[in-house]
């Protein structure tokens, strides 16, 4: 049987990643138990080498075996999210590693959105991530047979507005990017750090579809579990 309080790792490379997920967890599940761990170096490192690295891939390996217990060190967890959306492949690996579920930042999002449209828009606020995240989506919409146009956004400024506590610049700035962009069938906000931003997006644009990943992750690993 499903446990009714499943353990639940969450692991971080962005600190504003934090309150927005256990905001999610809160709302849709609040049964479960969320443990974190945050390695807030894997985002700057990403940002200084423009590219993920093998060594970037063993430093997700060894935080996925010893958050998971698959090391011996640390207690067991069912299931395991990543919060941080620019590591794709790394995550990769680390599904392939473990055997409890592994769940990509974006993956229920991004299910989501093939669910809604064949025009998808894609913001992002750390605009290294933004090209993987794209690939990611064309890739999951290739499986499933289907052909999709993702409209991306970078959206400057807003990570270093919320990174210096002003979140309302922060949601703003996203709000003002959204209204600016070409028609689109639904919009993903590519962050956990950007959920926030829905409001003020909704706001300006009433009708707008926006998905939220930590949102979407927490209904989907609640299913993946059994305990929907």
């Amino acid at each position: 049987m499903p446990s009714p309080n499943p353990r639940i790792l969450l692991i971080h490379a962005l600190f504003e990643s934090l309150a927005p997920i256990w905001a999610a967890f809160r709302a849709d599940w609040p049964e479960a138990r969320t443990v974190n761990l945050l390695d807030d170096s894997l985002s700057a490192d990403l940002a200084r080498d423009g590219r993920l690295t093998p060594a970037m891939t063993e430093r997700f390996l060894a935080l996925g075996r010893y958050g998971t217990g698959a090391d011996g060190k640390a207690p067991a967890a069912d299931a395991l999210l990543f919060t941080c959306s620019a590591f794709g492949p790394a995550i990769e690996a680390v599904k392939a590693d473990l055997k409890i579920p592994v769940l990509k930042p974006n993956e229920a999002a991004f299910e989501n959105a093939l669910d809604s449209g064949s025009r998808i828009g894609l913001m992002v606020t750390f605009p290294p991530g933004l090209a993987s995240l794209e690939a990611e989506l064309q890739a999951m919409a290739a499986a499933q047979g289907k052909t999709v146009t993702v409209v991306g956004c970078g959206v400057e400024g807003a990570l270093t507005a919320l990174k210096a506590g002003d979140a309302a610049r922060h949601n703003d700035l996203i709000a003002a990017a959204a209204a600016s962009m070409p028609e689109v069938d639904v919009l993903v906000l590519g962050q956990f750090s950007m959920a926030q931003a829905k409001p003020a997006i909704a706001a300006r644009d009433p009708k707008r579809r926006v998905i939220t990943t930590p949102d979407a992750a927490v209904r989907s690993l609640k299913a993946k579990l059994g305990a929907a």
